[in-house]
């Protein structure tokens, strides 16, 4: 187990017991150190995988016998517990791996100001190996009724949702909701019905499904496409596992990049100023009238960014490839102040877009085009061993080394290493090899005059790296 881009992850047979316990324990060091008083609330959540409830009751045992006080949020968007806990001034522990297989889960931190820093993720992590040989797993606080809060935080983020748009800003609309095993579907039902829409509520699944919104398989657009032609409809959203990720689609089944529904929420809320990682697309620049920040992949880079950005003043935004949207600051909407929450959130962007084509009268395709950013695409190898991630890119590393892999694309004029190998070539395509901080994948992002090239350029380049591993394997041998 390790952290990646949010939170602690790993295999889910691994984190359930004591790694989960050990882990909520060196949270409540690291808050006690950070001056939080001991017998203070922490708010716990969790989303729908079949794990998640005994990492959950783990991590409530491991705080309570650490003299903290846990209140049990039940099934719930990470958004929502975060805000909640915000409200109160409290801690937050949400247990989910998000988009990850169904294998794996994870944990996310929040201390009352909000998500931990890289800083105290190493201090967790030092904390955790110094103490698990000799970590015990507290039995006598499991089986605790703990305090349950569930409804209170749903019904906080829902008025929330509904601060964002005007009653009634989406009548006329018929929106389809893609639920699988999001924990929240049924809320983002709730919220688009309640402000006017016709919703279809389609494809919920009673088994868990890891859906990445950066990189959909060509299974679920092919649903997608099917179910905006069955049910007429004008659009349709989703979110991830634990509804920090938002999903849209326009009326052809046609998906929106993150980013690109990241920049439409940023219009939406006239952001002046913007900080997103060096995935995203390259066509998010000052002509839009911001103030850009690029930063490695992670929430943990993008919200450091933003606090620093504080003394420009004005409305700042952070954004991410996937789509995880993050409000830095408070700001006007509707008459209305919408504060701070500065982690990622699904809702924002979902109803930002969908308030956008209401107020426009445009479709989303149309949109699209009318923002005429650069064409992307974005893939990735799946259970491709971090060892060997590790060795393609020290491989990579060496100028000579990176020209040859990617000669059939031309002459690489210059390399950006904020996070991975991003390699501009002389002809403006942008291809970019990353690892994933969260799984054992190694993800692939490119920028092309078409659709079609760019979607190449990724199939091309992930078979290159899958070569190369094969190569690699066998020289050990």
């Amino acid at each position: 187990m390790k952290f990646g881009s949010s939170g602690v992850r790993g295999l889910a047979s691994e984190l359930v017991g004591k790694a989960s316990g050990l882990y909520a324990e060196a949270f409540a060091w690291r808050l006690i150190s950070s001056r939080v008083q001991p017998n203070s609330s922490v708010f716990i959540g969790r989303d729908l995988r079949d794990s998640s409830q005994a990492i959950a009751d783990n991590c409530m045992a491991g705080l309570a016998a650490n003299g903290f006080q846990p209140i049990d949020c039940g099934t719930i968007p990470t958004p929502a517990l975060a805000l909640y806990a915000c409200k109160h001034g409290a801690a937050a522990l949400m247990v989910t791996g998000s988009h990850i297989p169904a294998d794996r889960n994870g944990i996310k931190f929040y201390g009352p100001n909000g998500e931990i820093s890289k800083a105290d993720e190493a201090a967790i992590t030092r904390f955790v190996a110094e103490r698990s040989i000799a970590y015990c797993l507290p039995t006598a606080c499991l089986g605790t009724t703990w305090p349950m809060h569930r409804e209170e935080a749903i019904a906080s983020y829902r008025e929330r949702a509904h601060d964002m748009l005007e009653p009634g800003s989406l009548s006329g609309m018929r929106l389809g909701v893609y639920q699988h095993s999001s924990v929240a579907a049924e809320l983002l039902v709730q919220v688009l019905r309640s402000l006017g829409a016709s919703v279809v509520a389609v494809g919920k699944t009673g088994t868990f499904v890891p859906v990445d919104t950066e990189a959909v398989d060509a299974a679920t657009i092919a649903k997608l496409k099917k179910w905006v032609r069955e049910f007429g409809l004008d659009a349709i959203v989703s979110t991830d596992a634990d509804g920090d990720r938002p999903l849209v689609a326009d009326e052809n089944g046609d998906l929106l990049r993150g980013d690109l529904v990241g920049l439409a929420t940023a219009l939406f809320l006239k952001a002046d100023t913007i900080v997103t990682p060096v995935t995203s697309n390259s066509g998010i620049s000052k002509a839009f009238g911001f103030a850009v920040q690029r930063t490695k992949v992670g929430s943990p880079f993008v919200i450091e960014a933003m606090e620093a950005s504080h003394g420009a003043g004005g409305v700042i935004v952070g954004f991410e490839a996937n789509g995880g949207f993050l409000l830095g600051s408070d700001c006007a909407v509707n008459g209305k102040t919408l504060t701070a929450l500065p982690t990622r959130d699904s809702f924002l962007p979902i109803l930002a877009v969908l308030g956008t084509m209401a107020s426009t009268k445009k479709k989303l395709s149309r949109l699209r085009g009318l923002w005429n950013l650069p064409v992307c695409a974005s893939d990735r190898l799946q259970n491709f061993p971090a060892e060997s991630s590790r060795r393609l890119m020290d491989h990579l590393a060496s100028r000579n080394a990176l020209q040859h892999f990617l000669a059939s694309f031309g002459t690489v004029a210059e390399v950006d290493e904020t996070d991975g190998l991003r390699a501009r070539m002389l002809s403006g395509e942008i291809i970019h090899l990353r690892p994933s901080g969260n799984a054992p994948e190694l993800r692939c992002y490119s920028e092309a005059s078409t659709e079609s090239r760019a979607m190449a350029i990724v199939a091309s380049t992930l078979q290159g790296a899958q070569a190369f591993a094969l190569t690699d394997e066998i020289e050990d041998l």
